[in-house]
């Protein structure tokens, strides 16, 4: 795992620390609707399919394809000008929910819709383990 000078540390709540709990073993976690079964992210108090509050956290695959990307190439501040230029993605899981992500090894201009991600977890500078999206090799 590498370790990328990432200037924002994610700070877990109520809703999400399950989340970064599982990160921190290296499983992709989401959270799914006891009543309805609908899968979640990011993690809520309630389901937005049925407005239940229960839920249970499940391993996910970590696999999914590309829904949308931006490539950001303008240093803005805010400290991720180190950075510059990353691919800003959407993902949208296998399980269904979309996550918000950026995309790692591979250029930008190689990135396309619909194309195989699947999960990685890098590690930050205080430790903390964030989940990354990364191309699926495919055979030729």
């Amino acid at each position: 795992m590498s370790k990328p000078p990432f200037p924002t540390i994610p700070i877990a709540n109520a809703d999400t620390k399950p989340f970064w709990d599982g990160c921190a073993r290296e499983t992709f976690l989401l959270q799914r609707c006891t009543a309805c079964h609908a899968y979640r992210h990011p993690p809520s108090a309630i389901c937005s399919k049925c407005l239940s509050e229960q839920c249970e956290w499940i391993p996910a695959g970590g696999a999914g394809t590309v829904y949308s990307f931006t490539v950001v190439r303008e240093q803005r501040g805010g400290g991720w000008d180190v950075m510059v230029p990353y691919v800003l993605t959407v993902v949208e899981l296998d399980e269904g929910p979309h996550v918000l992500t950026n995309l790692t090894g591979i250029e930008p201009a190689d990135v396309k819709i619909g194309m195989r991600v699947a999960v990685s977890f890098t590690v930050l500078a205080d430790g903390t383990k964030l989940p990354l999206f990364g191309p699926v090799a495919t055979r030729p």
